[in-house]
């Protein structure tokens, strides 16, 4: 397993459509050891999640994993998901406003995402996975799978004012943020 870069804004690769894996190459050794570099990185970063593209891999691999992350506390914890070729559906039309950061983008801001979604996906042994997401979790799969897209979180601020680079949110946000994102975890469980 390789720490590998992880690209910023403005680099062409996060904002091109990755490629799907076929299926036979899953169980590659370029494809296994492509997922154990991502692991590697995004636990390095203290990442929630992070897409293929994020490290100049332009292929729809993501992984996701959030236990005691010092980055983002308020979190529950979603264990070592391995997603290829994921597709989501939102089931719904409820959203929540979510600050969020990005280990590309040196700023965090709020965006609206689908409570509920649908997600299917192949897991790095190929097996075929079809769940429904919900509350932050379900934000986290939508904030990979759009890197996946070539979109940024910051394409989907719609109010320019709550951007902030991670200090100021510290400072100036985050007490306000936490305290409302906690309520919603509360009522959402997840």
């Amino acid at each position: 397993m390789t720490v590998r870069p992880v690209l910023s804004i403005g680099h062409p690769t996060l904002r091109v459509v990755a490629d799907e894996v076929p299926v036979e190459m899953i169980g590659s050794d370029a494809v296994q050891q492509l997922i154990d570099d991502l692991i590697e990185t995004m636990r390095h970063e203290n990442g929630a999640g992070l897409a293929a593209t994020q490290i100049d891999e332009r292929v729809r691999i993501a992984v996701m994993e959030v236990g005691d992350n010092p980055r983002y506390p308020y979190k529950p914890r979603l264990p070592l998901t391995v997603a290829i070729n994921p597709i989501i559906e939102a089931l719904d039309d409820e959203t929540v406003e979510v600050n969020e950061g990005c280990l590309s983008v040196p700023l965090r801001g709020n965006v609206h995402r689908n409570v509920n979604i649908r997600v299917r996906y192949r897991d790095r042994d190929g097996i075929e996975h079809d769940e429904v997401k919900r509350g932050l979790t379900a934000g986290t799969w939508q904030h990979e799978c759009d890197h996946l897209d070539g979109v940024l979180f910051v394409d989907r601020v719609t109010d320019r004012s709550t951007l902030a680079t991670w200090e100021e949110f510290e400072r100036f946000q985050r007490d306000d943020f936490v305290e409302r994102i906690t309520a919603f975890v509360e009522r959402v469980g997840s």
